[in-house]
């Protein structure tokens, strides 16, 4: 076994100080969290490299959560001079001596751990979890893989979201006691997103919440009507989130129509732009994916997780230049599909792990000023994440990440088997929703729209270039809602009761306190994001996406405040 000579493909800079700390310490365990998109398979490929080279190792054990990632790592492999045997199986383990190391998943160690524990032990050996969090998705994967690799010479664990939906402790990660006493995980290294984005190493994110009136009809027989955005009971968010999401309703056709002009805006600057459809479920991607080709007149590709062929079609999606893809589960995490800059979030799923490597699936960069564009339900959970984008999270134990109500219709994705059904599900009857763009958010600021579907002033939000900075489309962002409304203004077209009504005045205290926000980073230089996160610290409350009017107004008057104190002479 001759290890490769290509081994000195260039590093990112977060890649160059992680390996650098790595080769100086040496390491038993080694834990890094890199944001998706941002290069672990290159950090963990080179480090692999050099081990070989060192022979501190003598083979290579690769541990993934799904079939595909194992053909993509192989892949990924060769172009470092490595060779990955992809085809490894219990039933056969068995391997040609020309390989560097085999991939294997999570599933398939539990299901013979003893088998990988004497290969393992036979051999000095290089273990590398990739996304480790889901060595706790199971008592039994953590007990598998802590028996399987308890041995092994080095292992390096890497995973873009270090927390799980509850806190199981995730196998050979260290944990340490915070100020608060509570046990927290311990990277040895972390690039976070905020990082990554200033680096030019993932795209900017442009989130375009969608509320609207949803109606449906319990198993009593009585009707109801909530609007998407407002605050509601989690009963009531779970039944109009569900509603908006029903393929048989008004709500899914019309933000898929705006999220396809956004797409063909995207391709005038990037031909091979191609966007996704996240499902809940086999029966909506299938319905979803009927919608698209009623819609848009072309086939989309879907991926199913339990299909054969998924595979398949997932690398020919990422290698083609066709606009459309439905997936359910097996492109929400690891799978490198870097064309995608659309996404459609149509699931009910709201953990932050979930959703961060959701959306981790169309951040990865390629080139200057291309952007991301997702559309999703103006649901609470959905828009403090997306404020949130940027935040750097730890696994915490005894403190699960999920609440008691959080996802209420379906669970977690990564946990729950969706041929279950929930309470929600026993006599709920869609009656359908309309849709309405409620908000933009970008870089932890919100910018208040209330453009129904169709309108020209939703227009006005899809047709943004395909091509723009950070700091451009911030600015340009500004300049559409100040645009809308002036014309608002002088058409006075706006009935008093908008403007009277939760949403309307909800609307317009955002957009009071962005001009603030704006102006004072203009005299301050300090970044949105930073203001916004000053604020919410000095007088609590949630992202102002997801805020109230209360919590709004209290920003507003702190910022009127602080920016008096800081203008007076002395």
């Amino acid at each position: 076994m001759r290890l490769g000579s290509d081994t000195g493909l260039p590093l990112r800079g977060w890649q160059r100080r992680a390996l650098v700390r790595y080769l100086a310490a040496q390491p038993r365990d080694f834990l890094a969290v890199a944001t998706p998109g941002s290069g672990k398979t290159t950090f963990a490929l080179r480090v692999a490299a050099e081990l070989l080279g060192q022979r501190a190792v003598e083979q290579l054990t690769v541990v993934v959560p799904t079939e595909h990632l194992k053909i993509q790592w192989a892949l990924a492999a060769e172009r470092h001079g490595l060779a990955l045997d992809p085809k490894f199986s219990n039933t056969n383990p068995q391997t040609s001596p020309e390989f560097h190391g085999v991939m294997v998943t999570y599933a398939q160690v539990a299901a013979h751990p003893t088998l990988h524990r004497v290969r393992t032990e036979q051999r000095k050996t290089l273990v590398v979890f990739d996304e480790i969090h889901h060595g706790g998705d199971a008592k039994t994967w953590g007990e598998a893989i802590r028996e399987a690799f308890g041995d092994a010479t080095r292992r390096l664990a890497l995973t873009g979201t270090p927390f799980r939906s509850d806190d199981s402790p995730i196998p050979f990660v260290d944990y340490a006691a915070g100020t608060d006493g509570v046990l927290k995980s311990r990277a040895d290294h972390t690039y976070g997103y905020a990082e990554a984005l200033a680096d030019g190493v993932v795209r900017p994110v442009v989130f375009l919440a969608y509320s609207g009136e949803a109606r449906w009809r319990d198993s009593a027989g009585e009707e109801h009507a909530a609007r998407l955005g407002e605050p509601l009971t989690a009963e009531h968010t779970a039944r109009a989130w569900r509603t908006a999401l029903d393929p048989a309703g008004e709500w899914m056709p019309a933000v898929i129509a705006a999220a396809d002009e956004r797409l063909r805006q995207k391709r005038a600057h990037v031909p091979d732009a191609g966007g996704m459809i996240i499902a809940s479920d086999r029966t909506a991607a299938r319905a979803y994916a009927a919608l698209l080709r009623r819609l848009t007149g072309e086939v989309p590709a879907v991926v199913l997780s339990d299909d054969p062929g998924s595979s398949a079609r997932i690398s020919e999606f990422a290698a083609g230049t066709s606009r459309w893809l439905v997936a359910v589960r097996m492109v929400s995490e690891g799978v490198d599909v870097p064309r995608l800059s659309v996404g459609i979030y149509a699931t009910s799923a709201s953990t932050p792990l979930f959703f961060a490597q959701a959306i981790g699936r169309f951040v990865r960069s390629r080139r200057a000023g291309e952007t991301a564009s997702i559309f999703l339900p103006s649901v609470p959970n959905l828009l403090q994440l997306a404020s949130e984008l940027e935040a750097q999270r730890n696994h915490v134990l005894g403190q699960p990440h999920r609440e008691a109500d959080d996802d209420p219709l379906d669970g977690d994705p990564a946990t729950r088997r969706r041929t279950e059904k929930t309470e929600t599900d026993q006599g709920f009857t869609s009656l359908g929703a309309d849709a309405e763009l409620d908000q933009v958010i970008f870089d932890g600021s919100s910018f208040g729209t209330a453009a129904p579907a169709g309108s020209e002033e939703e227009a006005d939000y899809l047709g943004i270039p395909g091509l723009l900075d950070a700091e451009q489309m911030r600015a340009l962002l500004h300049q559409r809602q100040d645009e809308q409304l002036k014309r608002r203004a002088a058409s006075g077209d706006e009935p008093p009761a908008a403007r009277l009504s939760m949403h309307g005045q909800l609307r317009d205290l955002r957009r009071e306190l962005n001009t603030l926000v704006s102006a004072t980073h203009h005299r301050t230089g300090k970044p949105h994001g930073w203001i916004h996160n000053e604020l919410r610290r000095r007088c609590g409350g949630p992202p102002i996406a997801a805020a109230t009017r209360e919590q709004i107004q209290a920003r507003i008057e702190a910022l009127r405040q602080l920016n008096s104190e800081q203008s007076r002479p002395g």
